[in-house]
């Protein structure tokens, strides 16, 4: 194993999830401290690149009214209400954990390969890697790949998206060479009725991952399936809901 993660962790999606916790946005320092408080072990962040080569936190590829972060420099960005990955990575504190989610554009397979998002991003990831536990994910296997050649030492992790099920997830991750593979939580059987994508069950899919040398996290449970996901071994969850996560995993 990676070890990457102790027990099952919990990792505050795009810091204290979509408002859950003080209707704070997110991407935001004031997500990432509410995440804190709220006792998040690590803290999501969302990495994209500017038209002027700096990096921002925003999940979505465009702002609301339909500009491509992109297309925009940072004074732009910033005017819209983002913040820049300098100020988001001094609002987690030291002793809370970093999952780097690094959004790639189409434009990256054609800039020259210094404006890339993975070269823009690998002074922060160095840095950060020798202050606290970071590791880094992308659906974008050329981004992992990246990283494991400019900063050795960071973990990453795999990210398919929700329609490639675990089948295809932990056999791409071992590819990679990623020592955490991250799945959707609706790509695995929770245990409740209705249908569900993934053709194996939870506990499964958790014995094959960990047979392949791989950890396992999934995004994003709600608190009653995280309790699940630990039980069944999960190495971390990636939630909205950090205090009632943080309750669920504690309870006894």
């Amino acid at each position: 194993m990676s070890g990457v993660f102790e027990a099952t962790e919990v990792i505050g999606h795009r810091g204290a999830g979509r408002g859950v916790v003080d209707g704070t946005l997110e991407n935001t320092a004031a997500s990432f401290e509410a995440a804190v408080r709220s006792g998040a072990d690590w803290v999501e962040i969302d990495v994209r690149r500017t038209a002027d080569d700096a990096l921002v936190l925003h999940h979505n590829a465009a702002l609301d009214d339909g500009r491509a972060i992109v297309d925009l420099d940072l004074a732009e960005c910033r005017r819209a209400g983002l913040i820049g990955l300098e100020e988001g990575l001094e609002a987690v504190p030291d002793h809370i954990g970093l999952d780097v989610d690094v959004k790639t554009v189409m434009e990256d397979a054609v800039d020259a390969p210094a404006r890339r998002t993975a070269a823009l991003l690998m002074p922060f990831l160095r840095r950060e890697a020798d202050r606290r536990r970071t590791f880094v994910c992308s659906f974008d296997p050329g981004l992992l790949v990246a990283v494991h050649e400019g900063a050795p030492g960071v973990p990453t992790a795999w990210m398919p998206f929700v329609r490639n099920p675990a089948d295809s997830a932990i056999p791409g991750a071992v590819g990679l060479g990623c020592p955490v593979v991250a799945v959707d939580s609706r790509a695995l059987d929770t245990g409740e009725e209705g249908p569900v994508t993934g053709r194996r069950p939870l506990e499964y899919t958790v014995e094959i991952a960990h047979r392949a040398g791989l950890e396992i996290i999934s995004w994003c449970p709600d608190p009653a399936v995280s309790a699940r996901f630990a039980k069944a071994g999960m190495d971390a969850v990636v939630v909205d809901d950090v205090p009632g996560t943080v309750a669920a995993l504690r309870r006894p």
